[in-house]
């Protein structure tokens, strides 16, 4: 008796089920106003709140939209680049450079996927401001420091400002990118040339005023004044902490020139489309240094330019467009941005600012609206190395270069495909008594994004 009594329990309550199930199915909405994911893995039969109705609207006091993009690596390097945040490493050049080919590292290789480069950004539009249009936007990604597998990613944050917006006038106050070295090379690797020309990093805390100045109908002169935390008070890029410090911000600045003589073309990505311009840019700052009697400058300026080679049809088409950019820049102790190899040399009590120089330069054509071809060079060089050797630092990168090329492919307005060769080297210098020693490795990097 009591087994059938639970055969009979168990045979309604599948029934039960199965009837449940039946009618939510059903009930489920169909077609091009589906709500939920009914085309691939997972199908509508997956409860709401899992990765059902994903088509829920976002909603805030003020006009609100949300973005970014999915992003896929798979990276081969010819020698082993280490690890970073404890998943191996996702920027292909690394600040402690290229491993000599004598190494250990040099003779391995290295082959990983990743996908911490996935980005999510929140962007909002408030009430005006005395004329102005206010608005703000937070962005993140998952390349924080710490997290020992990949299901442990950091979220890191990259971009937070608000903005007022005038006809010709902008005041930002948040974090943002440096004022200096405007130029980022267009590549799939994260790094974008950072340690090759490209002092690309940090986003920095700032306040940053820009102003357009309109000399005609074509041509507008744009001027960026920024004060920005001074990121050499904790200088651990090629360098060590603590060695410097105080509480004085960064002054940094832009004068560029913006015409529209030669019409538009794509930028960074192949997403902007860009003007002509030209002008300078540069930074300075003053720290205290342990042990010094004086304090030590922090300084760098640099020339860039943006050319509309094969200008866009209707200022919006890719197709048959190209164009070229570049940068050359000198400084002296801002390795927190990459810009020079060390932040100081000299002997204790009397360091001054590591000095270095970059150049750069790369050119982007779009045969048809979804392909894009991008081909460049970077290099950071150490000015004034006998001061490297006098101080006894030894393996000093004497010079970081890369030679890069790529093609990505938009299969729609959502999903690209790319890939890329690198050839990077580093050169360095005082390895033993003076002499020289090569680290170089070859990058061959494919990658899926799908942009939303």
């Amino acid at each position: 008796m009591r087994e059938k009594m639970v055969r009979r329990v168990l045979a309604v309550g599948m029934i039960t089920a199965l009837s449940a199930t039946s009618a939510w199915a059903q009930e489920a909405p169909q077609g091009g106003d589906a709500p939920y994911n009914c085309d691939f893995n997972p199908s509508c039969e997956v409860a709401p709140g899992i990765y059902g109705k994903i088509s829920a609207p976002v909603t805030s006091k003020f006009k609100m939209s949300l973005g970014g993009y999915v992003k896929l690596d798979y990276i081969y390097n010819s020698v082993s680049l280490g690890t970073a945040n404890g998943v191996g490493t996702v920027a292909t050049l690394q600040p402690n450079g290229i491993p000599k080919s004598s190494s250990p590292a040099g003779k391995q290789d290295q082959s990983l996927f990743n996908a911490r480069q996935s980005r999510l950004w929140f962007k909002t539009e408030g009430p005006a401001f005395s004329g102005a249009k206010t608005g703000a936007l937070i962005e993140t990604d998952f390349f924080g420091s710490g997290g020992s597998s990949a299901e442990s990613a950091n979220m890191r944050i990259r971009l937070a400002y608000g903005t007022l917006d005038w006809a010709n006038t902008q005041f930002l106050f948040g974090q943002s990118w440096d004022v200096f070295g405007p130029a980022s090379a267009s590549t799939i690797d994260f790094g974008q040339g950072q340690t090759t020309g490209n002092p690309t990093t940090p986003r920095v805390p700032q306040l940053r005023v820009t102003q357009k100045v309109k000399l005609d109908d074509r041509n507008t002169l744009k001027l960026i004044a920024a004060l920005q935390h001074p990121t050499q008070d904790s200088n651990t890029a090629n360098g060590t902490a603590g060695e410097t410090w105080g509480a004085k911000p960064n002054v940094a600045g832009q004068a560029m020139w913006v015409s529209k003589a030669l019409g538009v073309a794509p930028g960074f990505w192949g997403i902007p489309m860009n003007s002509l311009q030209a002008g300078f840019f540069g930074l300075y700052g003053n720290q205290e240094v342990s042990g010094n009697t004086h304090t030590v400058d922090s300084w760098g300026y640099g020339f860039y330019t943006f050319v509309p080679v094969l200008s866009s049809s209707d200022g919006k088409s890719r197709a048959m467009t190209a164009s070229f950019e570049g940068q050359v820049y000198q400084a002296a102790n801002m390795a927190f941005n990459y810009a020079t190899v060390a932040p100081l040399v000299g002997a204790v009590g009397d360091k001054t600012g590591a000095k270095g120089y970059g150049i750069f330069g790369q050119a982007i054509f779009y045969p048809t609206q979804n392909l894009g071809l991008t081909a460049g060079y970077g290099m950071r060089g150490a000015k004034d190395q006998e001061a490297f050797v006098a101080s006894g630092i030894k393996d000093f990168q004497r010079s970081s270069s890369q030679i890069f090329a790529n093609a990505a492919y938009d299969l729609n307005a959502a999903i690209r495909v790319a890939a890329e060769y690198q050839y990077v080297s580093t050169r360095y210098g005082n390895v033993t008594a003076g002499t020289s020693d090569l680290g170089k490795a070859n990058v061959f990097r494919f990658s899926m994004m799908y942009f939303f």
